[in-house]
């Protein structure tokens, strides 16, 4: 009888065995993006097809998300094990801001390397009848999902032009759902925190006359006087079909994040993978060639030792994760 529960009771045995053996060498990295319809999901994607082409053991598991916010509490949670975010959000996570207030200073996730500029973009019918930020007063608007750093951009931007969510009509929706719902007319406008072009914006594009707002010089002076994380960012003319025109708007920079418990040879790889490939990725047409300068300036959180140990073969030195909570700091370079 005792040798038959014995013999019973061998798979329970192989399953703990199983879960506590050191497989991680073979484990997919769980990469957390936006939606279908953005620039994050597009860079997710692409990066995962150029890896496994390159090292066919290496595989990202790409996720689609809400966005920034969502996968800053993912990495924390460790439901992911790699993510991008916006700058701007990092910065608010890493010190327990905005959103982030209840849980407290971020822990437990760590910058890999900033890839593009991503731009702030306010996209109408060109038949709206809105032609400024101001004109948004009383019309239905996508602010973007609920956890995505875009709700963040879409307050600040409409409260340094004297507006609040009180004064529109607030949706939360996807890129590729304000697409759609801006071409059957259910909203008047849609906000968008993406590197441009985006490919929801794109697809409108092609099928409907649209527009895309610009911020005044003055507004984008305050919002970088009021705000961490942004940059005057210029979408060029043509970006986008039937944009003739620059568009003037506002930026913040994407950021490659790491949960701290990847391992440091991966996140090694991924860093030089992500700067060796940069030109063959989806980024912002306005952005500069990714090299190690950019990949380190201006980022809101300190590194994580596997990024630190890539940088470090450059000559360049960056303030490495300690483990403690609240690391706001700004990669240094030597």
């Amino acid at each position: 009888m005792n040798y038959l529960k014995f013999l019973l009771l061998l798979p329970v045995f192989a399953l703990f065995i199983g879960c506590g053996s050191d497989n991680s060498a073979n484990q997919a990295v769980r990469f957390g993006t936006g939606g279908t319809g953005g620039m994050y999901y597009a860079y997710g994607s692409e990066l995962a097809k150029l890896i496994q082409a390159d090292n066919e053991k290496f595989i990202l598991d790409v996720k689609t998300t809400a966005g920034s916010a969502a996968n800053l509490r993912l990495l924390r949670e460790k439901f992911l094990d790699l993510a991008i975010v916006q700058s701007d959000t990092l910065s608010n996570a890493i010190n327990g801001r905005g959103v982030f207030a209840t849980a407290g200073p971020g822990a437990g996730y760590a910058a890999v390397a900033g890839l593009y500029t991503e731009a702030c973009q306010v996209v109408v019918a060109k038949d709206s009848g809105i032609n400024e930020i101001g004109d948004l007063v009383g019309r239905k608007v996508s602010v973007g999902e609920r956890e995505s750093g875009v709700l963040q951009n879409a307050e600040q931007i409409l409260m340094t032009h004297g507006l609040t969510f009180e004064m529109i009509e607030p949706n939360y929706l996807s890129f590729a759902e304000s697409a759609a719902a801006l071409e059957s007319g259910t909203i008047d406008a849609f906000f968008v925190t993406a590197g441009a072009p985006t490919a929801a914006i794109a697809d409108l594009a092609a099928k409907k006359d649209i527009k895309i707002l610009s911020i005044a010089p003055d507004i984008q002076n305050n919002m970088m006087k009021l705000y961490k994380g942004y940059t005057r960012c210029t979408i060029p003319a043509n970006t986008y079909a039937n944009q003739p025109e620059d568009i003037q708007t506002v930026g913040v920079k994407a950021v490659l994040v790491a949960n701290v418990d990847l391992n440091d040879d991966k996140v090694a790889f991924i860093t030089e993978f992500v700067l060796n490939n940069a030109k063959n990725l989806p980024h912002n047409s306005t952005n500069e060639s990714l090299n190690v300068d950019y990949a380190v300036q201006d980022i809101p959180s300190s590194f994580h030792a596997g990024a630190a140990k890539f940088y470090d073969s450059k000559g360049v030195k960056v303030n490495i994760y300690s483990g403690k909570s609240g690391e706001s700091v700004k990669a240094g370079q030597d």
